[in-house]
């Protein structure tokens, strides 16, 4: 496990003379496919969006705050959803 660990901080690793992309940010490209690629091809929603951008970013970059924010959109999810098998 720390081994491919380390191969993926690897990838966050800024290179000499590479630009920080705003709209392709390095916390984005940790993995072989981007959050919104993986968002896009299963059609999720801006609540289900989030709980994955935010829970593939938290360990690159604001850790903590990320868990809280993908906890309170994944919460906000099982709300309304509680909410329609109710009805």
């Amino acid at each position: 496990m720390k081994k491919s660990l380390l191969k993926e901080n690897e990838k966050m690793v800024k290179q000499p003379g590479e630009k920080n992309d705003p709209l392709n940010p390095l916390h984005y490209r940790s993995g072989a496919i981007q959050p919104i690629e993986f968002i896009t091809s299963q059609q999720m929603g801006y609540l289900e969006g989030n709980v994955v951008k935010y829970i593939t970013r938290y360990k690159y970059k604001n850790k903590m705050e990320d868990l809280k924010k993908c906890l309170w959109y994944l919460e906000k999810l099982i709300q309304i959803y509680g909410e329609e098998e109710e009805k």
